[in-house]
């Protein structure tokens, strides 16, 4: 405790020593592992090699992310504290207007929230086998990742480089300032929602997208809205539906939809399936072009939801945490204006009732 005590606002070179010796002590530990147990964010541990690997980026991370086509094939990460979504591809139909926007070239599928993107920076990291690892790293006011583009062996290094030049910061300090979020507010008590009208609005729905807008108008968590209006359009399923799900997708090759996000960033895998792999607490996805590393010890419950649209109704399982906190969530593959996929539907009615 008292380590965790000093590197509370310590110099980069403080905390960049206690980060070494935390991989020495720790072989392999990554980044994000590494601040949870020295007490400091993963921003400051990255802004601590600004100097030694690392410059400060700055300016209009939209304007960025308009730039990235530029570069050619990426690899894109997006995480939680409950699941590691990866892709590889290109970024391509950009479009960031002011607060947020989106990232639609299939591969490379985001949603992104700008006003957590506070703090960015780019890493040439060393590998043991003489390779140079090459990152962006975007960050929010905590110091929390939202999102990280790694370069590839086809990525355009010259063009990587010109972005970098464009985006680099007067301010080249090794020391990460956090800006603390206001306190989560408490959720409203069961008794406080008005769940007949909840429910006649979830009835009347014709659009996914509008669900996100009745939590709010009716002051509702998704969580305890799911407990609130029940079956037949939420109902909880054993906590291991994930992996079943995704199994029984890779065997009949049905194509999905994998969201996971975080404050700043939503990142969508569309398409199959195919290699599951269970390591210890990790669910995997283990395909060439899509990544998925899962908890499964942190669901704490996992529900099939079902919003009626005017293309009918369109099925998710969405898994929660011990803090009711929404990790991630899976569709059958989907463009708007079908019909939901009936392999998907089959799937979901596979996995089996809490």
């Amino acid at each position: 405790m008292n380590e965790v005590m000093e590197l509370s606002g310590a110099s980069g070179v403080a905390v960049r020593s206690a980060w070494e010796k935390a991989k020495d002590d720790n072989p392999g530990v990554r980044a994000r592992d590494a601040a949870a147990l020295l007490g400091v964010s993963e921003a400051s541990l990255v802004a601590s090699l600004v100097g030694h690997g690392a410059i400060r980026l700055d300016g209009d991370f939209a304007r960025l992310l308009e730039r990235m086509p530029e570069a050619g094939k990426v690899m894109v990460l997006t995480r939680n504290e409950s699941c590691v979504h990866e892709k590889v591809g290109e970024y391509g139909n950009v479009d960031i207007p002011p607060g947020g926007g989106v990232v639609l070239n299939h591969d490379v599928d985001l949603r992104v929230f700008m006003g957590h993107w506070r703090h960015g920076y780019a890493l040439e990291e060393p590998m043991k086998d003489g390779a140079l690892r090459r990152s962006l790293q975007f960050f929010d006011g905590e110091g929390v990742a939202v999102h990280k583009i790694y370069a590839r062996d086809a990525t355009d290094i010259a063009a990587w480089s010109a972005i970098l030049d464009a985006f680099r910061a007067v301010d080249q300090s090794d020391v990460f300032k956090p800006l603390a979020y206001p306190a989560k507010a408490a959720e409203r008590a069961d008794s406080e929602i008005d769940i007949a009208g909840l429910r006649a609005n979830w009835e009347a729905l014709q659009d996914v997208h509008e669900f996100f807008g009745m939590l709010r108008d009716f002051g509702v968590g998704r969580h305890q809205a799911f407990r609130l209006v029940g079956a037949p359009y939420a109902e909880p399923v054993q906590t291991d539906s994930a992996r079943r799900a995704l199994e029984t997708a890779a065997e009949r090759a049905a194509p999905i939809m994998v969201f996971v996000g975080n404050r700043g960033c939503i990142q969508i895998h569309t398409g199959p399936v195919e290699k599951i792999k269970a390591m210890g607490p990790w669910l995997n996805v283990l395909d060439p072009g899509f990544n998925l590393h899962l908890r499964e010890d942190h669901i704490e419950s996992a529900w099939v939801v079902r919003k009626p649209t005017r293309d009918g109704t369109i099925t998710s399982l969405e898994l929660f945490d011990a803090d009711s906190v929404n990790f991630a969530m899976f569709f059958g593959e989907r463009k708007a204006g079908q019909h939901e996929r009936e392999d998907w539907r089959e799937i979901v009615g596979t996995l089996e009732a809490a």
